[in-house]
């Protein structure tokens, strides 16, 4: 009875920041929905409503300057920002040998990838990539950003492999 109490403590001690901090990511880079203003800091304000609501949305973005940093960082509903651009255009590069290593859950293109999202630990990727891998390649002619959306989901979707957190 003892240690089951002591147990259920230890898993809120270390449930509540995992959720406290998935929290704040996703405030932080908001829904990915945005109105005729575009992303940005009034995107998180004023949301998407259509109408005249999207001019107060697009002064706030002019006055602040947020979508530029937006669009950089990932953040503010703009999207995945830098890391995105530099998975992207690794895998438009490397999308035969990316293939084979992650079918393989091991390689150097995995290990430029590692580097690239600024993972922990290239064999935890390998082992995360390889388990998604008809998600990633669900087919020959599946875009090389479909290819790029899969592979970062799977990255930043799974916090033990600390992707992102250097």
């Amino acid at each position: 009875m003892r240690s089951s109490f002591a147990l259920a403590i230890a898993a809120v001690l270390f449930a509540l920041p995992a959720a406290a901090q998935s929290q704040a990511e996703s405030a932080i880079r908001g829904t990915g929905k945005y109105g005729t203003a575009g992303c940005g800091l009034g995107s998180m304000a004023f949301g998407d409503t259509p109408g005249a609501v999207q001019i107060l949305a697009a002064t706030t973005n002019g006055l602040f300057g947020t979508q530029t940093f937006g669009i950089t960082t990932g953040t503010s509903n703009c999207g995945p920002g830098l890391f995105a651009m530099g998975t992207q255009n690794f895998v438009e590069a490397n999308r035969e040998a990316l293939a084979k290593d992650i079918s393989r859950g091991e390689g150097e293109a995995i290990g430029a990838l590692t580097v690239i999202n600024a993972c922990e630990d290239s064999h935890k990727v390998g082992a995360a990539l390889q388990k998604n891998f008809k998600t990633i390649f669900p087919s020959e002619s599946a875009s090389n950003e479909d290819v790029t959306r899969a592979i970062l989901e799977t990255l930043h979707g799974d916090q033990s492999l600390g992707c992102g957190k250097s």
